[in-house]
């Protein structure tokens, strides 16, 4: 049992021996000891400090090219929102200028327009149709002329529930009466076979013999009140020459139609507001 209570207390005897030593222990001594373990531990804390700066110096360089990463995606970003917002607006003011162009038609008192949207063209050298975004559902007649701030674009030939198909002026199978701006004697204008280059043309039959056109001097060909299709007064084209037909009484023509003919947009159909027969326009 003694022996037991001796092995418990020896620890603390070893540790209160230690303590009086080193009280006892002269200073120089003690100095001497904090140095020489100062000396043996310098190694390893140098080496620990240059392996800290060098993970703080990786740290920085990664943490710097990820910035520098990022920011070049948020300029990447910024000059992408930038484009769109350009692209953007200016088809925005595109789509304002062609929608002013549409309010400038002049007022007709026996029609009313219906503003539609160009959804299709079916172009080709004997058939010069468009697809209209209405029909059915806003009152759109079979035989109705459209129009845009141009002139005569065509006339409905098929309606449908929510579309329209359109025969275009410059089409073969297209026919209507006209007169030269300033002379009431009426005329043929009918549409030709185009050629894919250039703008579309038609050809203007039955002129007088008095008129004369030329590239100086071209005629306006307009549209006339006879059958009541198209009100008077609107431009189909230009005729620049005239030359005998093959009856020798009457002139045959070449009419320059609108450049922009092929690709409109938006155009404007035009109801009649009383009963009139649609389909006596066509001589």
């Amino acid at each position: 049992m003694a022996n037991h209570r001796l092995d418990k207390i020896k620890p603390l005897v070893a540790l209160g021996v230690f303590l009086v030593a080193w009280w006892v222990i002269p200073t120089a001594f003690k100095s001497f000891l904090r140095v020489s373990f100062s000396e043996f531990q310098a190694p390893a804390w140098v080496a620990t400090s240059y392996l800290d700066d060098l993970e703080g110096f990786w740290a920085r360089r990664s943490h710097s090219k990820v910035e520098l990463i990022e920011a070049g995606r948020e300029v990447a970003r910024a000059k992408s929102l930038y484009q769109f917002n350009a692209q953007r607006n200016e088809t925005l003011e595109n789509e304002i200028q062609r929608l002013e162009a549409i309010l400038k038609l002049p007022s007709r008192r026996e029609f009313r327009y219906e503003v539609a949207r160009v959804i299709r063209r079916d172009l080709n050298a004997w058939w010069q149709q468009i697809i209209i975004r209405k029909g059915q559902d806003y009152q759109i007649p079979v035989g109705a002329a459209v129009v845009f701030y141009g002139g005569v674009v065509g006339r409905v030939v098929e309606v449908n529930a929510f579309t329209s198909r359109v025969e275009l002026i410059s089409s073969p199978n297209f026919r209507m009466a006209a007169n030269f701006e300033g002379d009431e004697r009426p005329v043929v204008y009918q549409g030709v076979a185009q050629s894919g280059f250039g703008s579309p043309t038609g050809v203007v039959r039955d002129a007088p013999q008095d008129m004369v056109a030329s590239t100086q001097m071209p005629l306006k060909l307009v549209s006339t009140r006879l059958g009541g299709t198209f009100p008077p007064g609107l431009l189909i084209g230009r005729v620049n020459w005239l030359q005998p037909g093959s009856t020798g009484i009457f002139q045959t023509g070449t009419v320059e139609l609108h450049s922009s003919l092929l690709s409109l947009h938006e155009v404007a159909v035009l109801i009649p507001l009383y009963p009139i027969d649609l389909d006596s326009d066509a001589p």
